[in-house]
């Protein structure tokens, strides 16, 4: 490592597409790090500038001018230092660009001076493949130089007889980044958008006396379109079950899955008990997903009044004095009537959608045999109390919520560097 870059925080980038550029864009705004170092893996465009330009324009947040600066009128100031070396400044801040390498392994992160790396690629998920893999790994990264990987996705591990690695671990900021642990922890997940927003929403429920009980538990969410969709349709790839992603991602309401249940477990384990089932349907917008959650509750009658104590209105306190407490600016509750466009770029990971919280309490008939069935001697027939729950909550699954918590992930692991 040269002796210039000694002492400079330098945060490398892997991967430039939707979530590599926006965190690029949203670095420059914290301005945590002194430059930056972005792995393209090839040569972009016909020229040097084309890549710069791709970097200063998006056609969902607009230009990087007013990403900065709103619409003040003021200008980023680019400055091409050296094409040869893929040098360039943005407003006085150095960025290079590396065109070369594709596998992990052979992007040279120590000479550079990176010792975090986020991977934004998606190519790289599965933290048990070892760095020597011809078809890279994220171990690669560690061999490299890095010191950390952070990954923008869940892990996903091929081989189901393994674990995840000891070394390894899911974190989502505001919800369970404080089990990251420096000594053991190098090879990191974000987890996913939809997962970053779920785990805000299930946190203060799980934390609450009456709600930390769930019977049941599903989720939808209404996902934007994203880029592993087609734009028009096109014919499945022979080891693909999920036939429409084939479809058009334009013309089509597209049901399909989701892993945020799967990483939830992982972020918070109190979960696994429940059984939680999810699954998304993509839609043609092109950011802002919202999450439809259904949970069931034990719950239990006032003694005086007869009804149900958890109702719409003790559901939205919870989600109420967690905005202003524990999760204050990362969990945001709305009485207004949102629609998706207004999500856009706000930087919370979920906005509380609280005029459409319902609830309704039903009732479990158990008869009195029946219960002797199970050796419980009772001489009368009992109904016992649940309450089933539907909260929405929104999330700007690329910039505002996602990039922006895995960015406060990224300075947390900074900060906490050996």
């Amino acid at each position: 490592m040269d002796d210039i870059l000694k002492g400079k925080k330098i945060l490398g980038i892997n991967g430039v597409g939707r979530i590599g550029k926006l965190t690029l864009w949203n670095h420059l705004n914290l301005k945590h790090f002194d430059s930056f170092v972005l792995n393209a893996g090839r040569k972009v465009g016909k020229k040097f500038e084309d890549m710069v330009n791709y970097l200063l324009t998006d056609s969902t947040y607009g230009t990087l001018d007013s990403f900065l600066f709103g619409y003040s009128g003021q200008k980023c100031e680019i400055k091409i230092v050296d094409e040869g070396k893929g040098l360039f400044t943005i407003n006085g801040t150095e960025i290079k660009v590396l065109s070369t390498a594709r596998n992990p392994r052979d992007i040279n992160w120590v000479k550079e001076g990176v010792k975090i790396v986020i991977d934004c690629t998606g190519a790289f998920l599965d933290p048990t493949i070892p760095a020597d893999s011809p078809k890279g790994s994220l171990r690669g990264h560690i061999e490299a130089g890095a010191e950390k990987v952070i990954i923008s996705a869940p892990f996903k591990i091929k081989d189901k007889s393994l674990n995840t690695p000891e070394d390894s671990g899911m974190f989502v900021y505001g919800v369970n980044h404080t089990k990251y642990n420096p000594d053991r922890h190098h090879i990191i997940s974000a987890a996913s958008c939809t997962t970053t927003g779920l785990a805000h929403m299930v946190k203060p429920l799980l934390e609450n006396e009456l709600t930390n009980e769930i019977l049941t538990a599903s989720m939808s969410t209404v996902h934007a379109a994203t880029n592993n969709q087609n734009i028009l349709d096109a014919v499945p790839g022979a080891d693909k079950s999920d036939l429409r992603r084939n479809r058009s991602t334009f013309n089509n309401i597209i049901p399909t899955t989701t892993g945020a249940a799967i990483a939830l477990e992982e972020i918070l384990p109190e979960i696994k008990k429940v059984g939680f089932m999810a699954d998304s349907v993509r839609i043609p917008t092109n950011t802002s997903s919202l999450i439809a959650l259904n949970l069931t509750f034990k719950t239990k009658l006032d003694n005086e009044t007869k009804e149900p104590e958890i109702n719409r209105k003790y559901l939205n306190d919870i989600y109420k004095n967690a905005s202003k407490g524990a999760q204050k600016d990362m969990l945001v509750f709305s009485e207004k009537q949102n629609v998706s466009s207004d999500i856009i770029g706000y930087q919370a990971a979920v906005v509380i959608e609280g005029v459409e919280t319902h609830t309704r309490t039903g009732f479990i008939p158990i008869q009195a045999e029946t219960l002797k069935e199970y050796g419980i001697e009772c001489q009368l027939d009992i109904n016992i109390p649940v309450t089933h729950a539907k909260i929405f909550g929104w999330y700007d699954n690329e910039f505002g919520s996602y990039v922006n918590f895995l960015s406060k992930l990224v300075i947390y692991v900074d900060k906490n560097l050996n």
